[in-house]
């Protein structure tokens, strides 16, 4: 029978048709698409993120809608340290509402949390890194591939009392057939958009590159192109090749070097397990074989 609150008391605004899963009205966030609330787990005594999105909102957008359930397939389907996990799923038909329950990351998504924390290390960053690439070398090694297509900082979440990153927001994400794994539709968030983006013709060598500007980020508390007031300027920069103004900022030569080897032309780009091997990492043992 579904209990309406948690053992300390405080009730849920509506729990799963399980009665496992309860909402409570906490908001952890709000975006364009859904909205996350701080849930739990009743079985396992565990926390999580319910993800509600209301399908009424994008009644007449087929696209939206059809992307939500894309990432909903994709979560169950995907097994990773470094990918965030779905636990549950439900349509609930009655007030047009899609509902999935994921893992939740305490310490929030990183902006968050590298704002918070000023004072980081180049080591600490090394090891945020090294967990990014191994989630992404598993999202492009998968047979279809995934292309994440919308990596940033904001995407990607953390258990700062771990230290560990995982992906998440898969709703742009694209599951590619072909065998060249070659993608067609521009998505994504114009700041950390690979130029072949633009021209709707592109591999998963995107993720890449937006995986660079998110090194840019951890490094500068910078968001790139912040200079630019409009999302046409910004197009225009990325069209030119003109790296963003806080690339000024990174004063350690090897990661400035790191950062331009993500940025570079698709055919020159390294792949994820590549970048794992570069000489960035040489001289950093973060425990992992």
């Amino acid at each position: 029978m579904a209990r309406s609150e948690d053992s300390d008391g405080e009730p849920f605004a509506e729990v799963d048709p399980t009665g496992r899963y309860g909402r409570y009205p906490n908001l952890l966030g709000s975006g364009a698409v859904k909205k996350v609330y701080r849930g739990f787990d009743q079985e396992e005594g565990i926390e999580a993120a319910w993800n509600q999105v209301r399908l009424s909102s994008f009644a007449d957008d087929t696209p939206v809608i059809d992307r939500l359930f894309s990432e909903v397939r994709l979560l169950r389907a995907l097994r990773h340290d470094n990918v965030i996990g779905l636990y549950h799923a439900w349509l609930d038909a009655e007030h047009g509402r899609l509902n999935f329950i994921t893992e939740i990351c305490t310490s929030g998504n990183l902006r968050e949390y590298r704002r918070r924390h000023r004072n980081v290390s180049l080591k600490a960053i090394k090891k945020w890194c090294r967990q990014i690439l191994t989630g992404l070398e598993y999202l492009h090694t998968q047979q279809p591939c995934i292309i994440h297509r919308d990596l940033n900082c904001s995407n990607l979440f953390v258990n700062g009392n771990l230290g560990q990153v995982k992906i998440g927001d898969l709703g742009l994400a694209a599951i590619v057939e072909e065998q060249n794994c070659m993608a067609h539709s521009m998505l994504g968030t114009p700041e950390f958009m690979a130029p072949e983006i633009y021209e709707e013709n592109y591999t998963e060598k995107v993720d890449i590159y937006s995986f660079g500007m998110c090194v840019l980020e951890m490094v500068t508390m910078e968001i790139p192109y912040k200079e630019c007031d409009s999302v046409a300027k910004i197009y225009k920069k990325v069209i030119a090749g003109i790296p963003p103004a806080a690339m000024n900022d990174v004063k350690d030569p090897e990661t400035k070097a790191f950062i331009n080897h993500c940025l570079g032309t698709p055919g020159n780009r390294p792949s994820a397990a590549e970048l794992l091997r570069d000489p960035f990492f040489y001289d950093f043992d973060d425990g992992v074989a």
